[in-house]
């Protein structure tokens, strides 16, 4: 009995509530630790402290490297500090690092949804020199179409400002590399909503395009200008660039012919070593051979939607009289027999 009123008691215990007194300090918990020690420092190992700091090359890496980030603040940011990069470079300088390797990191970013990171991006492509751009029109043509058809219109606008400045800096090979001429005009009819009914043979276009006031509007005019340079390029010899070659080198004339290629893949048309390629995909280095797969393709489907336009009137008719203009010229003097 007197063990088991003594465990009664204990179990009691931790139950009952202390009572403090006046003057006396509260009684320290069981898991009490003390911490009332000082210490004057903190010793880390490996602790390394430097003020060098990261090399532009290093940076450049490194904000590159953030284009991938999930946040577009980020990604907006790092495209500010590469464009800045690039622009404050001395004139003989070389960039930080090769077109070749900036490019498959920044093409993504052209149909990306954030409407900064896309215009941020512009300034970007801008600003890197037009001569190494050129080399690598034909991956950029694959974002572009991409952009050009799809869904939202903000994209689409984007695609179509970077399609008018590849024709600023690299018009020629826009047009002649592989699949640069017959898949763009096909995005173009796609984006304007003209297109041939292939089982009736009749023309139709979209309605979504047209009679839009606003900022659609004013899309549809950057579009039908775009599509006029693009058609000048295309369709027009490039008769002042032969002229300033046969000034530079007189008296001895189309010496061009004769020495090495300053491009680069100038054997490409031949398709070596490639996949075969079909109609679309092919590369159509001459304006004459431009011409002959316009008429076949798309004069008809181009004349009918720019005179579909022009009855819009106002800023649209203005510009798709300019288009009409633009293939009249360029289509004229073709031999339908040939």
């Amino acid at each position: 009995m007197g063990s088991s009123t003594k465990k009664k008691i204990e179990k009691k215990k931790d139950f009952q509530k202390a009572k403090l007194k006046v003057g006396k300090a509260r009684p320290k918990a069981s898991n009490f630790t003390d911490t009332s020690f000082k210490s004057k420092s903190i010793v880390l190992n490996k602790q390394s402290l430097t003020t060098a700091a990261p090399s532009t090359s290093l940076q450049f890496n490194h904000h590159l490297s953030l284009l991938t980030h999930r946040s577009d603040t980020q990604r907006r940011d790092s495209l500010s500090f590469l464009t800045s990069a690039i622009t404050a470079r001395g004139v003989n300088t070389s960039l930080p690092q090769p077109v070749s390797v900036i490019l498959p990191t920044l093409l993504p970013l052209i149909l990306d949804g954030s409407n900064g990171v896309r215009g941020q991006l512009i300034r970007l492509l801008r600003s890197l020199p037009a001569g190494e751009v050129e080399d690598h029109v034909d991956e950029l043509l694959l974002y572009i179409r991409a952009g050009m058809t799809h869904l939202a219109a903000d994209i689409r606008a984007s695609a179509i400002e970077l399609l008018d400045w590849l024709l600023e800096v690299a018009g020629q090979e826009t047009v002649s590399c592989a699949g640069g001429w017959m898949k763009t005009m096909k995005c173009f009819l796609a984006l304007l909503g003209w297109k041939i009914d292939d089982g009736t043979a009749k023309w139709s276009s979209s309605k979504a395009s047209f009679g839009k006031a606003g900022s659609e509007g004013k899309a549809l005019v950057k579009n039908l200008a775009v599509l006029a340079s693009f058609i000048r390029v295309g369709l027009l010899p490039c008769s002042e660039m032969i002229d300033e070659e046969l000034a530079s080198n007189f008296p001895l004339w189309e010496t061009y012919y004769h020495t090495l290629p300053k491009r680069s893949h100038c054997f490409a048309h031949l398709n070596l070593f490639g996949p075969p390629r079909d109609e679309e995909s092919e590369m159509y280095e001459d304006h004459e051979e431009r011409q002959r797969m316009f008429h076949a393709r798309f004069q008809k489907p181009v004349e009918r939607g720019l005179e579909t336009t022009k009855k819009e009137g106002g800023e649209v008719g203005r510009a798709a009289a300019v288009v009409f203009k633009v293939v009249s010229e360029g289509i004229d003097g073709y031999d339908i027999n040939n």
